[in-house]
């Protein structure tokens, strides 16, 4: 038997917006701490299955899905430590059904609905610090509400959730989308 590891699928931003985010993430670490991740949306969340399992399944879930478009809605928090505070993204339907066909392809069943969302600090912090660091994210980046972009890469990244340093997190493989003309929003 080969062994098993926690694989998730994440779509990944086009350059220009990772780094925008990423200075954004790490101005608010300076001030509330949590690990270093790199900007995504997770589409599958986390799933044990073999390496060879994991890549062929992101192979053929990639197969005929366009690229597609997303936008943020707000900076919004949550209650626990991988969704502490993140840019909630528009649920439009090409959002959400890829979500729900990358989910069948790997036979991921999520028990809550999906929320898409881009994380952007991990940890446990009280109320009253998300609240801070959610007034943070708007002031250092001004143009979060109503920023939209492109998705055209879906990634395969080695996500042991045990691990909350992330340290250990690896890109496995990427996979392009076909680009779609016509999927403006």
């Amino acid at each position: 038997m080969m062994a098993t590891q926690v694989y998730s699928v994440w779509a990944i931003p086009p350059p220009d917006v990772a780094a925008r985010l990423g200075n954004l993430m790490a101005g608010l670490r300076s001030e509330f701490g949590g690990p270093h991740f790199e900007p995504h949306i997770t589409v599958v969340g986390a799933i044990s299955l073999t390496a060879d399992e994991a890549k062929n399944k992101l192979r053929s879930a990639c197969e005929g899905l366009k690229s597609y478009d997303v936008a943020v809605d707000r900076v919004a928090s949550g209650t626990f430590f991988y969704q502490c505070v993140y840019l909630l993204l528009h649920p439009h339907p090409q959002v959400v059904e890829t979500n729900s066909h990358c989910c069948n392809h790997f036979g991921y069943k999520s028990s809550t609905p999906y929320m898409p969302h881009l994380s952007l600090i991990y940890g446990d912090l009280t109320e009253e610090e998300k609240q801070k660091a959610i007034e943070k994210a708007n002031v250092l980046d001004e143009g979060l509400n109503g920023l939209s972009f492109q998705i055209s890469r879906l990634a395969l990244y080695k996500t042991d959730t045990e691990d909350k340093t992330c340290k250990s997190w690896e890109k496995i493989a990427e996979c392009t989308l076909d680009s779609n003309q016509s999927g403006q929003l």
